[in-house]
């Protein structure tokens, strides 16, 4: 037995919990971040000086932003280490749940462990406190329950136990993984206990890759060779799984092309032949034709979201039916898909296997080798910067980029008309260069996260590009990454506004209400900016080197310099707003966004006559 405080014996158990995939073995808990209250610094903080050399520890300046760091961390590392998150009570744990949030939605691990009020309620109520006159057991962290995969109140010392390997259980669960939450309240935290020693072995969790079921697997074997226009969806799964090889033999031995969502992109290099690019309403026009005309759809590792089956208008086809190879059966069973419920790495390899001799009729893979051809063209008209004196476009930062990254960078957006661009236009070279929060789209993803994938990946130039707006959201932990001198490379683009939410207000009726940064003058009236706010020089006050790019050809000094930097470096950029060069392809597939009914301008009348022509497309799959 040891006797030790429970927030000591936490700490102490979280550092000797591993995984192991595929023979080989990882820490789970990377590192704890923490901000300290009166909720965690006598606990939590005091544990976490006992263990320094058990236990990294991470400073941070936001809660949120805290969760967003180990969320980058763990899709680096293929869900198989994250990091813990610490907090004090009230708002330092109400500001985990929108994180917590964002780990749920795309499946990803992370540990939260916010101090809670006191167990045995010596006063009541404490600073902090909620107050809720019906019912004494309830606290802010309740806020948690509904975004995290597990949550537990830690009441008593000896029930840490349970609720940690509780916690280590959901956290390696590749299907169940997401927010896992040990509120922990201050006085349980400090009170001491005897521990078995057992509790502080080594515990190895082994990450399954179940195989299919051979009754699954042969009947989808069947579906595939009766399909005259397969279409693979990649969706993040493959990621998670590391089954982008298996995904390239499966595509190479059939001639199957292969879309991917938002979180599947990069699953196949841009170039790979059967690489068709984005799907859906930010898709490219060759993978949503395709879809359109798609007999057999086969989703790997994706939860069909509404961007990804444009609102369910996207797959056309009278006939077509959905193969869904997922580990988890809740998405395996969407589209009314018939299931090959199974790892999406030994899925392929099994379907791979079945489908021997098997190939999609050569017309097919010559139509969309040409399609491919096509809309790299644009592509490239988008990307083209031949004048380096004038304002770039958002599409020619993004060319320009990519005439510079390689396979060892990686790209980091979230929010804003950029996931839009990215996933369009974006020529992804390896499996972790597009790293896309799609799944919540939370804006302020981008920088706190680029630290977790950059503490992951320490030997990659990440780059979190940023639009004026999503900077504004939280832009902290800056100050993080210099303190501990991590070299991101934040590339600010600057258009003075809401500018993608600007865009679809004026499509729906709302006419770009609300989305513009407007400025009051000292008569009270209103002008269109822009505003004297100067991102730059926030940026540089918090420690950053800023380099300033006016142009094309400033452009491309700035981010061949920044990549070479061994300290954090910001690109600061203001774009064409009017995109009078070449900007983005459209969308090429709708996405749902109610228009109101009834109305008198003019803007929404027509706005609402659009948006009935598409709905009447909209089909449910049974």
């Amino acid at each position: 037995m040891t006797r030790l405080t429970t927030a000591q014996a936490l700490v102490r158990f979280l550092a000797r919990q591993f995984t192991e995939r595929d023979g080989e073995r990882h820490r789970l808990i990377g590192a704890t971040w923490g901000i300290f209250g009166h909720g965690n610094v006598a606990g939590i903080g005091q544990a976490l000086v006992e263990y320094a050399d058990d236990m990294p520890f991470h400073q941070g300046r936001n809660e949120q932003a805290m969760v967003h760091a180990a969320v980058g961390y763990a899709r680096q590392r293929g869900r198989l280490s994250t990091h813990a998150v610490t907090t004090s009570i009230g708002p330092g744990a109400t500001n985990l749940v929108t994180g917590a949030a964002l780990a749920t939605v795309n499946r990803l691990p992370v540990l939260l462990l916010p101090g809670d009020t006191f167990a045995t309620r010596p006063a009541d109520p404490v600073l902090q406190q909620l107050e809720v006159p019906g019912a004494g057991d309830v606290s802010v962290n309740d806020c948690l329950r509904p975004v995290s995969r597990y949550f537990d109140r830690v009441g008593r010392p000896e029930a840490l136990i349970p609720a940690a390997l509780a916690a280590m259980r959901v956290l390696t669960d590749p299907v169940e993984t997401g927010a896992v939450t040990l509120a922990l309240p201050q006085d349980v935290q400090t009170e001491a206990y005897d521990w078995p020693d057992e509790f502080f072995a080594e515990r190895v969790w082994t990450v399954r890759r179940p195989a299919p079921d051979p009754r699954e697997l042969t009947a989808a074997a069947s579906a595939v060779r009766e399909a005259r226009r397969p279409l693979i969806v990649a969706g993040g799964g493959v990621h998670h799984s590391a089954a982008e090889d298996a995904l390239k033999a499966l595509a190479e031995a059939t001639g199957i092309p292969v879309a991917s969502t938002q979180a599947g992109k990069g699953s196949l290099r841009f170039d790979h032949p059967a690489d068709v690019g984005g799907i859906g309403h930010t898709g490219t026009a060759t993978a949503n034709e395709l879809a359109r005309t798609a007999d057999l759809v086969i989703g790997v590792g994706t939860r069909y979201s509404d961007f990804t089956t444009a609102s369910g208008t996207l797959f056309e086809a009278p006939a077509v039916r959905f193969l869904n190879l997922n580990i988890a059966s809740f998405d395996g069973h969407k589209m009314a898909g018939a299931t090959l419920v199974a790892d999406a790495r030994s899925g392929l390899d099994a379907l791979t296997e079945a489908l021997r001799g098997h190939r999609v009729e050569p017309a097919y893979a010559v139509e969309y080798s040409d399609d491919k051809e096509r809309w790299e063209q644009r592509v490239d008209a988008a990307f083209q910067a031949d004048e380096p004196d004038v304002r770039p476009t958002q599409a020619q930062v993004l060319g320009i980029l990519d005439e510079l990254v390689t396979d060892e960078d990686v790209v980091i957006n979230a929010a804003g008309s950029l996931p839009g661009d990215l996933h369009k236009l974006w020529r992804a070279r390896s499996p972790r260069q597009y790293h896309v929060e799609y799944g919540y789209s939370c804006m302020g993803y981008e920088i706190p996260a680029s630290i977790g994938v950059a503490l992951a990946a320490p030997e990659r130039p990440v780059w979190a590009l940023v639009g004026d707006g999503t900077y504004l959201m939280n832009p902290t932990e800056i100050v993080t990454a210099v303190q501990e001198n991590v070299p991101i490379k934040v590339v600010i683009l600057q258009n003075h506004g809401y500018a993608s939410i600007g865009g679809l207000s004026a499509s729906v009726g709302g006419e770009r209400f609300g989305t513009a940064y407007r400025f009051r003058a000292p008569d009270g009236t209103y002008t269109g900016g822009p505003l004297p706010v100067d991102l730059a020089a926030n940026a540089a006050s918090l420690g950053m080197r800023v380099l300033r790019a006016k142009t094309v050809r400033d452009l491309r000094e700035a981010l061949r310099e920044a990549r070479g930097a061994d300290r954090p470096t910001c690109v600061y950029v203001e774009t064409e707003t009017a995109d009078t060069v070449s900007g983005p392809p459209p969308a090429q597939a709708w996405w749902d966004v109610p228009v109101a009914e009834t109305a008198t301008r003019v803007s929404a009348v027509k706005a609402r006559e659009e948006y009935d022509r598409h709905v009447t497309a909209r089909r449910r799959h049974l």
